[in-house]
């Protein structure tokens, strides 16, 4: 169980790690690397385990799905460039280079049960083949020593998750393979393999290799997952020497149920460890991230002495963390943000430990202290993160992100660099605090915000669908940096949690309460609708939209209201994301509903063009003075996005028609774009503006919906724009 003070000290970190007020040194990303540019004819590419030359200016990636190993030229880390791609003749799982090679563990299994491997020795300079070195068996994890002269590779040989519920034993056996060089050159007779089994107390007789690093005295430690088992192998003598169990733990304080909803009032039961990466700290002490991937998943970090006792173990840190950035995974309860990749690394006079979170899509940055380790910040990594690479003489860690999404319209694989700097952390750009049970705010895909009338800075949001067993309103208070969420509270109907909500947008009622804007789904019988909530989140009326409209509807439905006027005399205004089926194409309405008098009308807003192979629709409206603004996107992400923008309509032109006959047509200008906002974040720009508030000074506040982490990095984006 996580110590109280502890989660206090991370949450205090967090909350204080982009203020600027002290003067304090954090990794900032840099750059992002489409991996397709590499292989731009493949369907599927992908990056997994990174590693770098010596020289720090080139960049080695592992693509499992397309068969292959990339080339990335980071001479300028802030524009990195392809730099070649080779095919490795099988599934390359794992790469380091020392010097002008590069040595690739590649997986030739034809099955499970008669799984087979090679070792390839690239060129990297001339990007040919010097050699190609029998295995014996499926590779996973490969590693060398500080002196360059040992490699060591995991030979996995993998269980089948199909048989017997992928439980162990499953024959052949795994193992650890030892290659000694001579200059850099493998020899097959220099190739020795370490028998691995006998060791751990989980089925002794299949050792399930899986990560492996070295310490400065060639001691190699390999983890064994399934086994729930650290060896320790002397490299120069092929020997095992040393060992533990990796033992079991529970978790307090952490999201147990896939429900969607964020609760950190459960408790997670013992359950063994299963460490995926592996590092060494120093000659004595090692890290490992507890993945688990069969009956394990603590969720965590874990510091050990080479003998197997405990220093630190993460407990719901990493959890908590996520949650607060909008990152926790709801929808993969079992392992949380599941820790998988390692690094360690450094810079300067400080050691740094990172932790890959492949759930999450973050990396967690600490400082080794010798004792428990010092949280220093998260960084935002593509979708799934799996390996890293730190380069201390330029400053740089890059993150090799294995998703590839491109097939369903999301975002391709990406390799990230980051860079350590005096300054201020660049991320994150919105934070939850602690609720009133000491855990964390939970919250995520920020649909649609609106200012309180009086006080600057301060803002109202909602969440859409992604959390649809939690539908709330979230008290954000902007001046702070990052921007905090403060206040949760949770939409109820008689008293009970309300359902069948899907809250794209918000507005004041001007008594203290807020009118919701409802996105329909008839598959799931969601209405569209208008929802007026008090004070305290309880719905007071739900309007549904008129029946003749909706006999064109779609699942498009209403984006963001505002509120026109006051007293008997207000109009709220519903911006309609996508065109119905009673829309001219290119145009979608500005739907009014006039609460006093039942009235609803219409106007015409006219789309931008929309892209090959995409769509343009509305996402936010607010009013503010004489002007609605109304922010426009396209659905497209990274290098396809081109639409997102922020346009304002005169008011007075806001004079709706009666619905089912002609509708005017309003005209707009061009306020903002908003893909350079995005692109300054140096990731890839995401699809989903969704939000934009105005606060009483005048001041602009823009927010991006970050779809909860399912197919998505959960980077949520929050920034001010001036207005005047």
């Amino acid at each position: 169980m996580l110590a109280a003070n502890r989660l206090g000290a991370l949450t205090t970190a967090l909350l204080l790690s982009s203020t600027g007020v002290y003067a304090a040194d954090y990794f900032n990303r840099v750059a992002s690397f489409p991996v397709a540019l590499n292989a731009p004819d493949a369907d599927v590419t992908s990056s997994e385990i990174i590693t770098a030359t010596d020289d720090g200016l080139t960049l080695i990636y592992s693509d499992s799905p397309n068969g292959g190993i990339g080339f990335i030229d980071i001479t300028d880390p802030a524009s990195p460039k392809p730099a070649g791609y080779m095919d490795m003749g099988g599934e390359p799982t794992s790469v380091t280079a020392i010097g002008g090679q590069a040595y690739v563990a590649v997986n030739t299994s034809e099955s499970l049960t008669e799984p087979s491997g090679k070792l390839v020795v690239v060129d990297i300079a001339a990007q040919s083949i010097d050699g190609e070195f029998d295995l014996g068996g499926q590779p996973d994890s490969i590693a060398h020593n500080k002196d360059n002269t040992i490699l060591a590779i995991a030979i996995e040989n993998q269980r089948d998750e199909e048989v017997n519920d992928g439980a162990i034993p499953q024959a052949p056996t795994g193992f650890l393979t030892l290659v000694t060089l001579t200059d850099g050159a493998v020899a097959q007779e220099n190739i020795k393999n370490v028998d691995l089994t006998g060791l751990a107390s989980i089925a002794p007789d299949d050792a399930e290799a899986e990560f492996v690093a070295f310490n400065d005295n060639d001691e190699v430690a390999v983890t064994l997952q399934e086994n729930n088992y650290v060896a320790i192998v002397d490299a120069k003598t092929a020997t095992v020497i040393g060992g533990f169990e990796a033992g079991e733990t529970g978790v307090a304080g952490v999201d147990t149920k896939n429900d969607g909803r964020i609760d950190f009032s459960g408790e997670n039961k013992r359950v063994p460890r299963e460490p995926d990466a592996v590092k060494w700290l120093d000659t004595d002490r090692l890290v490992v991230a507890n993945e688990g991937d069969w009956n394990g998943g603590s969720r965590g970090f874990t510091i050990f002495n080479r003998d197997g006792s405990v220093i630190f173990d993460s407990g719901n840190a990493l959890d908590v963390n996520a949650a607060q950035l909008g990152h926790y995974p709801d929808f993969r309860n079992k392992k949380g943000v599941e820790p998988e990749g390692l690094e360690v690394a450094t810079f300067g006079d400080t050691q740094y430990i990172f932790i890959a979170e492949e759930r999450s899509s973050l990396v967690a940055v600490y400082k080794d202290t010798g004792a428990d380790p010092e949280f220093v910040q998260s960084i935002p990594s593509g979708i799934s993160p799996e390996g890293l690479v730190a380069i201390p003489g330029s400053n740089l860690l890059a993150t090799a992100n294995e998703a590839d999404l491109r097939e369903d319209g999301v975002a391709g694989s990406h390799v990230m660099i980051y860079q350590l700097a005096e300054g201020k952390a660049g991320y994150p750009q919105l934070v939850s605090g602690l609720g009133e049970d000491g855990n964390p705010i939970g919250w995520a895909a920020i649909s649609g915000a609106v200012a309180d009338a009086e006080k600057p800075g301060v803002l109202y949001a909602v969440s859409d669908s992604v959390l649809h067993a939690a539908p709330a309103i979230y008290e954000i208070d902007a001046t702070a940096q990052p921007a905090r969420i403060v206040k949760k509270t949770v939409i109820t109907r008689d008293g009970e949690t309300a359902q069948k909500l899907d809250l794209e947008g918000i507005t004041l009622d001007g008594e203290g309460g807020f009118w919701l804007a409802n996105e329909g789904d008839s598959d799931k019988l969601v209405p569209h609708a208008l929802i007026h909530v008090d004070a305290n989140g309880e719905i007071q009326d739900e309007i549904g939209f008129p029946v003749d409209l909706l006999a064109g509807q779609t699942r498009s439905g209403a984006e963001g209201v505002a509120a026109v006027g006051t007293g008997e005399e207000t109009t709220l205004w519903v911006a309609m994301q996508r065109e119905w089926g009673d829309d001219e194409k290119g145009f979608v309405k500005l739907l009014s509903y006039k609460p006093s008098s039942e009235e609803w009308t219409a106007v015409r807003y006219p789309l931008e063009a929309a892209p090959d192979g995409g769509w343009v629709g509305l996402s936010e409206i607010t009013v503010h003075g004489d002007h609605a603004y109304i922010v426009e996107r396209d659905n497209q992400i990274a290098e396809k996005a081109a639409l997102k923008a922020i346009y304002r309509v005169p008011v007075a032109e806001l004079a709706g028609a009666e619905l089912g006959g002609e509708l005017p047509v309003v005209s707009k200008e061009l306020v903002r774009d908003l893909v350079p906002d995005l692109a300054g974040n140096n990731g890839y720009v995401v699809d989903k503006v969704e939000s934009f508030a105005i606060d009483s000074e005048g001041k602009g506040y823009v927010i991006t919906d970050n779809d909860g982490t399912d197919d998505s990095s959960g980077e949520t984006f929050f920034w001010s724009i001036d207005l005047e």
